[in-house]
């Protein structure tokens, strides 16, 4: 059973920057695409980028040039660094393995808000 930790959400005004962490445990985690997800209020959970088993990356168009997704295997870790972050980019942030094996498997969250 796989268990996804997220960790790095805050309070940063527009501009900032924040680094997110997600770790994972319960499967094999080297072999699997990663994703970041997140979820506004009122809004429909939405992808925010990949990172492959190969560490290919995509990247949704409204965070391209902005945000990073990155994947540490030795810590079964994997990091979205956001930049010049806006207030649209406020949501609760997830990560989640890509593979229909986990489909319904998220984790809690952290929230990011941007706001001065």
């Amino acid at each position: 059973q796989v268990q996804l930790v997220e960790s790095g959400g805050g309070l940063v005004q527009p501009g900032g920057s924040l680094r997110l962490s997600c770790a994972a445990s319960g499967i094999s985690f080297r072999t699997y695409a990663m994703a970041w997800y997140r979820q506004a209020p009122g809004k429909q959970r939405e992808l925010v980028a990949i990172i492959t088993a190969g560490g290919s990356r995509n990247y949704a168009m409204s965070v391209k040039d902005r945000f990073t997704i990155s994947r540490d295997n030795t810590k079964s870790t994997v990091y979205l660094q956001m930049n010049s972050l806006k207030p649209e980019d406020t949501a609760v942030y997830y990560c989640h393995v890509q593979s229909s094996a986990y489909e319904n498997s998220w984790g809690q969250g952290t929230q990011v808000t941007v706001s001065s």
